[in-house]
């Protein structure tokens, strides 16, 4: 019993990190959940005396059933409706007290939709060997082990990926008064229509888009440039949004807001910023399917680095 009770202390003790390279791998807490509980059912049927470092096995056992499930995702995304955006998660930026100050930034921006959509464009191998690596800062050797690689491999693909990703410049957190700013000027704007105070803290280049999967009314193109993005909001979501309830909150690792409608969740909007704190991108949700979780307890996905050393 003693043995039982220390073998499940175990996987919980890592469940956190593996709910969150699970998340930023897939890019669905739902698919993360089961890829996590997969990989519980089957660290339950193991032979667990036979594995000498659960955490690294229980690593690789998590990151190969996401591979598998991101490449069947991928396949099934063909025939997506509209654009795809990444399911939204409560995750603040302030993690926990032993993890240091810049870490707890670096794991807030890995969480942001910007973010997340930028790995997009990895391959399923060179996604999980750059989280593994630059967001959870597991050893080049143990990757290679998980993904069943040579180590010199696992370099080039965490390189490329590297590479993709920092031409992005995707991975920083702009300061929260100014994500404050534009979330007031945003909610001002929809309640008002007046979009003048809000137009001087967009990017020229500013898009919006979003993700309705087929199953809402929703957009179907991405706007963009201030003129289309600023008569959406003051026109269009003026008069959709005008008797929604606003809940402003922590969204992917940045300040965002989710609106409520009878009691359920009818979308949810997170920004991304450049380097002048100027936003570049308004990301709705409003696939039901993908709202559904922000009524829990918002945890999944925030997950520390610290567990997978």
């Amino acid at each position: 019993m003693a043995q039982e009770e220390d073998d499940v202390s175990a996987f919980e003790a890592t469940r956190p990190m593996l709910l969150g390279l699970a998340y930023r791998i897939l890019g669905s807490r739902a698919e993360a959940e089961d890829a996590v509980q997969d990989t519980y059912l089957k660290w339950q049927n193991a032979d667990r005396s036979a594995i000498e470092n659960p955490g690294s096995w229980l690593t690789t056992l998590c990151t190969r059933r996401c591979i598998d499930l991101l490449r069947a995702a991928r396949n099934a995304r063909v025939d997506y409706v509209g654009a795809w955006l990444p399911e939204p998660i409560h995750a603040p930026t302030d993690a926990p007290t032993e993890v240091e100050p810049s870490e707890r930034l670096s794991l807030a921006a890995s969480l942001q939709t910007a973010f997340l959509l930028v790995l997009e464009r990895l391959t399923p191998k060179e996604r999980a060997a750059y989280l593994l690596h630059e967001v959870f800062d597991v050893s080049y050797p143990e990757i290679a082990a998980t993904l069943g690689i040579q180590e010199t491999t696992c370099r080039k693909l965490v390189s490329r990926a590297r590479a993709n990703v920092g031409q992005s410049k995707v991975r920083y957190i702009t300061p929260l008064h100014r994500q404050e700013q534009l979330l007031a000027a945003f909610q001002t704007a929809v309640a008002s229509g007046g979009t003048e105070h809000l137009s001087a803290l967009l990017s020229d280049e500013i898009e919006l888009c979003a993700d309705g999967g087929g199953k809402v009314s929703s957009l179907l193109e991405v706007l963009q440039g201030k003129a289309e993005v600023l008569d959406f909001i003051g026109r269009a979501l003026h008069a959709y949004w005008g008797d929604y309830a606003w809940e402003a909150t922590d969204i992917n690792g940045g300040r965002g807001v989710v609106l409520w409608k009878d009691g359920a969740a009818a979308a949810c909007v997170s920004f991304a910023y450049d380097e002048d704190g100027a936003a570049t991108n308004i990301y709705i949700v409003r696939n039901p399917d993908k709202l559904a979780r922000l009524g829990g307890d918002g945890g999944g996905g925030q997950g520390g680095g610290r567990e997978a050393r």
